[in-house]
């Protein structure tokens, strides 16, 4: 399946960054649980920092989880060799 092609519930999104409490057996301030979701599934976790941080993280995770996903598109380079 190719890039185009792909469906718009076929991507992974966030559906949810929230505050949060600290994760069982970690301290500190500033957590948040966030929702990542591909059609039906999830991917759910916690991460520390402000709201800004957390998103840009998750931003980024998803671009490189749909890039798994779909392939990224590379670029082949060729050399052309001179006829003798």
């Amino acid at each position: 399946m190719t890039e185009n092609s792909a469906t718009p519930s076929q991507f992974y999104t966030i559906q949810s960054i929230e505050p949060s409490d600290p994760p069982s057996g970690t301290e500190g301030s500033d957590w948040y649980q966030y929702v990542i979701v591909q059609g039906s599934n999830k991917i759910s976790g916690y991460r520390q920092g402000n709201l800004e941080s957390v998103r840009q993280a998750m931003e980024e995770n998803i671009e490189l989880l749909n890039e798994r996903q779909f392939g990224k598109r590379a670029r082949i380079q060729q050399s052309i060799t001179p006829k003798k």
